[in-house]
């Protein structure tokens, strides 16, 4: 049965990913590179995030792995060049969060355009500004992500989903 360590937090889902394919998981995280290199050596498979370093030295003791799965859009954490070289393919998932991240990108702009942090400060302070902090209205006005890369484009592929109407 093929194992993979997971070396960061993941979702849930992913670890049944895993397990429903009858692949054997093990989680342990906030490993530093010595800690990881300890413990990889007979994994298939190793699933992270950014918080884990994969250097040359992690990639010596690792005798059996096979693929390093990037849970996200860089593989700066990992020597792709080392990996490469010692056959060991890396993944990453490019997609994998340009929803959420485009979906952030609007409600942010939406708190600006209503003024919400500075709202938010002022009432902690135990000051009611409400004149103060009026913001404007959206609706009616064009609300978008301009760009030529992954977030942008699903914004414009979902562009269509997102309406602002007046009731």
């Amino acid at each position: 049965m093929p194992k993979v360590l997971i070396s960061d937090e993941l979702s849930p889902a992913a670890i049944q990913i895993f397990q429903e394919r009858g692949i054997d998981v093990v989680e342990k995280t906030g490993m530093k590179p010595k800690e990881l290199a300890a413990m990889i050596g007979d994994f298939d498979g190793l699933a992270l995030r950014s918080a884990s370093k994969v250097t040359p030295e992690v990639l010596a003791a690792a005798k059996q792995l096979k693929v390093v799965g990037r849970a996200g859009i860089g593989v700066d954490n990992i020597d792709v060049k080392v990996a490469t070289a010692r056959g060991i393919c890396v993944m990453n998932t490019p997609f994998g969060n340009s929803t959420a991240t485009a979906e952030h990108a609007i409600t942010l702009m939406m708190a600006v355009a209503r003024q919400l942090g500075s709202a938010n400060s002022t009432t902690h302070e135990g000051k009611w500004l409400k004149n103060k902090y009026m913001g404007v209205e959206v609706t009616g006005k064009v609300l978008g992500i301009i760009g030529c890369g992954n977030i942008s484009g699903v914004y414009l592929r979902n562009a269509k989903k997102l309406r602002i109407f007046r009731t």
